[in-house]
């Protein structure tokens, strides 16, 4: 039978506390159970260096003994930080961001640090008050994701003067995890040239001049690669479906009413890539054997719909700017300016095929 709170309480002290209840217990308690001081047992719940791994142990045993929990304002007022950091990001409902953001509380879970989420809506709307200005005093350290560079949120956020990390865009000066998305969009495209397509139709984000970086590389790769295989560029397919499976779908059904249609896609993202598929076997068309089509993420569901896609490890991304972060925090004076390009791969499945 697991010991009682009380039961456990005196096995620790070895004091009699039977039919009592422990309220309120403290860091002197938790340091007259482990034999050791309170400036000890706050290195040890704190993690920090200078406690031997033994005393470390004996400290987070009586800890958990007498249920202690470490007051986030008491050792916010020890330390001097807030004890956060915050996520500064366009969306969090869409896919990408989603698992950023999961890749991001996974580290955070580990280093005892709260998170404050910041949506700022899509840079072409209304921006509404700046994130920034709610940030000061309340957090340690900023993560931008996505964000384009004149962004107002992120020259403010730059101002504060705080350790800052960048998820899919880059900053001269700060760290940044990002991706080759023109190398990505070239890799898409020149597969489906490969399998003998000429007619290749790109379902790109929003039309051009766009706020972010990714929009802009992926169109650039993807007319890179068709000049250097020596096939000309219609505007007439290159169409937007706003990242969206509602878009992609719209997208790819007004492609289908051309008389001229194109016998492979290179959508921009999965997502948009999903509706585009929809839109084909709404038509009676097989993705594939059909018209080839590739998408861009590796989303979940691309394997259960067999879309050939660029694959890139969203979570992953999150995760590698979150430890630059806490990086930064340990060492504030430190080298930090390190730009991590992560590499994608292309993954082949039945929703390409060659040019019949």
């Amino acid at each position: 039978m697991r010991p009682t709170l009380t039961q456990r309480t005196e096995r620790v002290l070895g004091t009699a506390v039977e039919g009592t209840h422990l309220v309120g217990m403290t860091i002197r308690d938790v340091a007259k159970a482990a034999g050791v001081s309170t400036a000890t047992v706050s290195r040890a719940l704190r993690g920090l260096p200078h406690v031997d791994e033994i005393t470390r142990q004996r400290v987070l045993r009586a800890a958990d003994q007498l249920d202690y929990v470490v007051s986030p304002s008491a050792s916010r007022l020890a330390t001097g930080r807030a004890g956060a950091i915050a996520v500064i990001t366009p969306y969090i409902a869409r896919w990408y961001f989603a698992k950023v953001l999961s890749g991001v509380e996974g580290v955070l879970q580990r280093s005892d640090l709260d998170l404050l989420l910041f949506s700022v809506g899509d840079p072409d709307e209304h921006m509404r008050s700046p994130a920034y200005r709610r940030l000061r005093r309340r957090v340690d350290g900023i993560l931008v994701i996505s964000l384009p560079n004149n962004d107002p949120n992120v020259q403010g956020v730059l101002d504060l003067g705080l350790p800052t990390s960048m998820i899919g865009t880059r900053m001269p000066g700060f760290p940044s995890v990002t991706i080759d998305d023109v190398l990505g969009a070239r890799t898409a495209t020149q597969h489906l040239v490969n399998l003998g397509h000429e007619r290749i139709a790109v379902i790109s984000g929003r039309p051009m001049p766009t706020p972010y970086t990714s929009e802009h590389d992926r169109l650039s790769g993807y007319t890179m690669t068709l000049n250097s295989s020596g096939l000309a560029l219609d505007p007439e397919l290159v169409t937007y479906g706003y990242f969206t499976i509602a878009g992609g779908e719209q997208a790819m059904t007004g492609l289908l009413a051309q008389r001229d249609r194109p016998t492979a896609v290179f959508a921009h993202s999965d997502e948009m890539a999903f509706g585009a598929m929809r839109a084909m076997r709404r038509h009676g068309l097989e993705p594939g054997k059909d018209i080839s089509i590739v998408g861009f993420d590796d989303h979940e569901l691309a394997d259960i719909t067999d879309l050939t896609t660029i694959s890139q490890p969203v979570a992953h991304l999150g995760a590698l700017a979150a430890d630059a972060l806490l990086r930064q925090l340990d060492r504030p004076n430190g080298q930090q300016a390190e730009s991590l390009v992560v590499p994608t791969s292309l993954v082949v499945r039945g929703s390409t095929r060659p040019r019949r």
